[in-house]
């Protein structure tokens, strides 16, 4: 009969070298998966990008590690410094991801196909963020209207006034609005706008967009601003229900500034400064922008795509159209942000 005494140290000699063997292999396990797999924080509902995501994991045969975070991405990526795991970083407002390139959290990309695809005005100077796909602001109106040609400074003509609905005029959304009307005219002129349009208005600023479809259907109000997708949920949903009768009850015009084109707010995306799979987090965003890509984003989330010649959604082409998107760049747009949020709570907007 062999001793316990004899067997202790054999089996702590056989451990010792197991877990110095493994130790040793570890790295070279971790470093392979994360060669084969791209990970993605996103402020976006992973639920509207994951088919574009599944679609490219089956075309590459990469996948991605998708982190859904609602709010405090910056503070989240500044916190995790170098040793955080994203890739790429995805937001759905311009604002955020130049916050993002301020912050000192990105790299900048040189890639063709993305140059090539997206317009300099949708895109960073620096290459540092690039967007996917836009929304266009368009105005919902009471469908038996006689309105066309329509520019986003007639919100403020006196023929509304009793009968504008909006969203709080400090969501992003709008502000972006205030911020490019800045951009456009000029502060003193954006603030005489902002207060036009604020006595033209029929109800507190509150709610969603879809919100402006249905007080429209209420009565409450005959027109109010609202991003374009959301025409092709309304229009689209279920016969009968609420969301239907919605968009049932409006016409959709695309107005334009008058000196200027249609304003847009986009989904975009950046290379994280301390990306530990770059090649393929570029990779991965070039195949956003591709042609298969960009109709995936047309037909399921009913948005602009940000490369020409990608056919819209029925719906969407139906009752708004192709737009002519406001040429001013997306930067000079958003360093004015802080300015049009003064001026919101200036003229007591949302009181």
């Amino acid at each position: 009969m062999t001793h316990k005494s004899s067997v202790l140290p054999a089996v702590s000699a056989t451990l010792r070298r197991y877990t110095v063997a493994s130790a040793l292999l570890l790295p070279v396990s971790f470093s392979a998966l994360a060669q084969q797999a791209v990970t993605l924080y996103t402020t976006r509902e992973p639920g509207l990008i994951q088919p574009l995501l599944d679609s490219w994991t089956q075309t590459s045969g990469i996948k991605v590690n998708t982190v859904f975070i609602k709010n405090g991405m910056l503070e989240r990526v500044k916190a995790e410094g170098q040793n955080s795991p994203v890739d790429l970083l995805m937001s759905v407002d311009a604002g955020n991801l130049i916050d993002l390139v301020e912050a000192g959290v990105t790299q900048p990309v040189e890639s063709s196909a993305l140059n090539d695809a997206i317009p300099v005005n949708l895109r960073d100077k620096d290459n540092q963020w690039f967007a996917l796909s836009m929304r266009a602001r368009v105005l919902y109106a009471e469908k038996s209207m006689a309105i066309d040609n329509w520019h986003y400074e007639q919100l403020a003509d006196p023929q509304y006034k009793g009968k504008v609905c909006l969203r709080s005029g400090q969501h992003p959304y709008n502000t972006a609005l205030v911020a490019a009307m800045i951009a456009h005219h000029g502060e003193p002129a954006t603030e005489k706008w902002l207060r036009g349009v604020k006595e033209n208005l029929a109800r507190k600023p509150t709610g969603g967009d879809r919100d402006v479809a249905r007080d429209i259907l209420g009565g409450i109000c005959d027109i109010g601003l609202a991003n374009s997708y959301y025409v092709g949920h309304l229009k689209n949903a279920k016969e009968g229900s609420d969301a239907r009768q919605w968009g049932d009850a409006i016409k959709v015009v695309k107005p334009t500034f008058e000196n200027g084109g249609t304003h847009v707010n986009i989904t975009g995306a950046a290379v994280a400064r301390y990306a530990p799979n770059k090649a393929d987090a570029i990779k991965l965003m070039e195949y956003l922008v591709s042609a298969p890509a960009q109709q995936m984003y047309a037909k399921a989330n009913y948005e602009y795509p940000v490369r020409k010649g990608v056919a819209l959604d029925p719906v969407i082409q139906q009752t708004i159209g192709d737009i002519n998107v406001d040429t001013i760049p997306m930067t000079d747009i958003v360093k004015y942000r802080k300015q049009a949020s003064l001026l919101v709570d200036k003229v007591g907007f949302d009181q």
